[in-house]
C-alpha cells in the first residue's frame, strides 16, 4: 500500500486542495532515524512571536527565512537539529554544505573548549603554535606546489584575495568565469557571479567576461555519457566511447570568448569544481582540463572554488578538482573547512603568494589561534573517521535511491547529478522539454518535507533544484528516511495535480 493509499484509508474524503489538511497528513510521514542524543528541553528565552518582532525590527531586510512558519533552532547534534517547539530534524543541507563533520562534533567541542581557555587571539606580528601547525597540516592535503596558505574569514573574502593575487601576478585584468557560477557575495566576487539573482545594477563588472556554462542537462549541448557522476542525465547521447561531443561544443565557445573579447594576455580563470549555488552542475568530462589549458596558453591563472567541493565532499578525492584531473594555480576554500566557525583559506605556490608583499596586507581574524585550532581538529576527523570514504558509500547509495525516484517520478523529477555527498535533483513541470517546476509547488513539497522532519537545500537558476549536501557522518537509516520523505512528498504533489484536473 502506498503512502497516498494509507491517507484515503484514515479519510476518504480528504481535499488535498487545502493547505491544511496536506500540512496535517504530510506530518504521518516516516520516522526519523533513532538518536542517542537528547536536546535540552529548556524553555525558550524568545518566543516565536519575539523573535519574528525583532527579525523584522532589528535584523537587515535580506536575511530572510524559508518555511511559510520559520524554523527556530536551538540545538544541533552531529547530522540532527532540534527547533524550539524540541521537534529533531535530519539536516540533510548542513547549515548550507557548512556542517562537514556534524553539528557539535564531541570531539571538536572537547578542544575547542580547551583553546578558549587557552589562547582566543592574537595578530600575526607574533608567533603562535596553532597557526604554524594547522598550516603544515593544510599543505599537506593540497599538492606540492601549493604550499602558501593565506587564512581569512569567508569564502567571498578567499576569492577576494585570489583574485588580486592573480591580477598581480600575471599583470593583466581580465578574468574569465562562467554563467550560472556562484563565487560571493562581496564588491570584487559579486561580478564573477553568473546568476541574475546575485546581480545589483551597479558597475561592477570591469574585466570579468562570463563563459558558456557547460551544463550537460540544461545546456545547449550533452547527453547521457558527459559527466562523472554514477546518475547521468536522461537526454540522449550519440557520443562514441571515450568521446563528448558536449565538451567540444562548450570548449569552441570558451575559444570563441578568446577570440573575440579577450586580450592576448589574461589574468586567468576561476571555476568551482562542481557549482554550487547554481544547482549542483558537472561539467563534461575533460571540460575543465582543456579550459586549463586555453587559459595558461594565454598566460592565465587557473583559480579552484573548493568552497562546496574541498574536504572530501566528493567522495573520490579529498579536493573537487582532483576528479577532474587538474592542478590549479590558487585554491579557494572555506565552509566545511571550519564546520560552521567562520573560517576560511587560500592556498598558491610561493611564487604567487609573494604578490602580497608588494604592498601592506593584513587580516586582523585570518588564522587566529582559536581558528586554527578549529580547522585542525576538523581535519583530523575527517581523517579519524574516514569521513571522505563515507561520504563516496553513502553518496553512492542516495544517488541510486535518488536515480530509482526520477524513474519512478519522470513528472516530477527531470535530473539527478552529482559526486559523493554532493547532490542535486532538479523538479521539472515538464521533463521531456526540461521546464523548471514553479516556484510555489517546489515551495510546497519543500514545506512537507520540513513537516516531516526533513530540511534540504535548494538552489540553481530558476530555484528548482534540491540541494543535497548533508553532513558527512550521516548513515544508510538517514539516506532510507530521506528517500522516503520525498517520495511521500512527491505523491502529496501527484495528488494535488490530479485534484485540480
Amino acid at each position: 500500500m502506498n503512502y497516498l493509499s494509507s491517507i484515503y484509508k484514515i479519510n476518504p474524503k480528504i481535499n488535498f486542495n487545502n493547505y491544511r489538511y496536506i500540512r496535517y497528513y504530510s506530518q504521518l510521514g516516516p520516522q526519523l532515524p533513532k538518536c542517542n542524543f537528547n536536546a535540552k528541553n529548556n524553555k525558550p528565552k524568545l518566543s516565536a512571536t519575539d523573535i519574528e518582532s525583532i527579525h523584522k525590527l532589528n535584523l537587515n531586510p535580506c536575511l530572510k527565512p524559508w518555511y511559510r512558519k520559520p524554523v527556530v533552532i536551538k540545538q544541533g547534534y552531529m547530522q540532527y537539529v532540534w527547533d524550539n517547539d524540541n521537534k529533531r530534524y535530519l539536516d540533510m543541507f548542513g547549515g548550507i554544505v557548512t556542517t562537514s563533520i556534524g553539528h557539535c562534533h564531541p570531539k571538536l567541542v572537547e578542544e575547542t573548549t580547551k583553546q578558549l581557555s587557552k589562547l582566543w587571539h592574537t595578530s600575526s606580528i607574533y608567533y603562535n603554535e596553532e597557526i604554524h601547525e594547522y598550516a603544515k597540516a593544510l599543505a599537506e592535503k593540497l599538492p606540492d606546489s601549493l604550499n602558501n596558505i593565506f587564512f581569512c574569514n569567508s569564502g567571498s573574502e578567499a576569492n577576494d584575495i585570489a583574485i588580486l593575487m592573480a591580477r598581480l601576478y600575471t599583470k593583466s585584468y581580465d578574468i574569465i568565469s562562467l554563467r550560472n557560477a556562484y563565487h560571493g557575495d562581496s564588491l570584487s566576487t559579486q561580478p564573477l557571479c553568473g546568476v541574475q539573482s546575485w546581480k545589483f545594477p551597479i558597475p561592477l563588472h570591469f574585466g570579468v567576461h562570463h563563459s558558456t556554462n557547460a551544463d550537460p542537462y540544461s545546456g545547449r549541448y550533452g547527453g547521457s555519457n558527459c559527466r562523472d557522476s554514477i546518475v547521468q542525465t536522461t537526454r540522449h547521447c550519440e557520443c562514441a566511447l571515450n568521446e563528448c561531443n558536449a565538451c567540444d561544443r562548450y570548449i569552441e565557445d570558451f575559444q570563441q570568448l578568446f577570440d573575440s573579447t579577450l586580450p592576448k594576455k589574461i589574468c586567468g580563470f576561476i571555476a568551482e569544481s562542481i557549482q554550487g549555488v547554481g544547482g549542483v552542475v558537472q561539467f563534461p568530462k575533460d571540460f575543465l582540463k582543456r579550459a586549463y589549458h586555453l587559459v595558461r596558453q594565454r598566460h592565465g591563472v587557473c583559480i579552484a572554488d573548493e568552497v562546496q567541493t574541498g574536504f572530501g565532499r566528493t567522495g573520490t578525492h579529498f579536493w573537487g578538482f582532483e576528479g577532474h584531473g587538474v592542478v590549479p594555480d590558487i585554491v579557494t576554500m572555506a565552509k566545511s573547512i571550519g564546520n560552521g566557525f567562520p573560517l576560511a583559506a587560500v592556498a598558491t605556490t610561493s611564487e604567487i603568494a609573494k604578490t602580497l608583499t608588494e604592498a601592506s596586507y593584513f587580516n586582523t581574524f585570518g588564522g587566529n589561534p582559536l581558528a586554527s585550532c578549529v580547522g585542525l581538529n576538523v581535519l583530523k576527523i575527517i581523517e579519524d573517521e574516514n569521513l571522505q570514504n563515507n561520504s563516496h558509500k553513502m553518496g553512492t547509495k542516495l544517488l541510486r535511491d535518488l536515480q530509482k525516484l526520477r524513474d519512478n517520478y519522470p513528472d516530477i523529477v527531470g535530473d539527478v547529478r552529482g559526486k559523493g555527498l554532493m547532490i542535486g535533483v532538479e523538479l521539472t513541470s515538464d521533463t521531456k522539454l526540461r521546464k523548471p517546476m514553479i516556484k510555489s509547488d517546489f515551495d510546497e513539497i519543500l514545506e512537507n518535507c520540513r513537516d516531516m522532519g526533513l530540511l534540504i537545500g535548494r538552489g540553481g537558476p530558476n530555484g528548482n533544484v534540491f540541494r543535497v549536501k548533508p553532513p558527512m557522518c550521516i548513515n544508510e537509516e538517514d539516506i532510507d528516511f530521506t528517500i522516503n520523505v520525498l517520495q511521500k512528498a512527491f505523491d502529496l504533489h501527484k495528488e494535488k495535480i490530479v485534484k485540480k484536473q
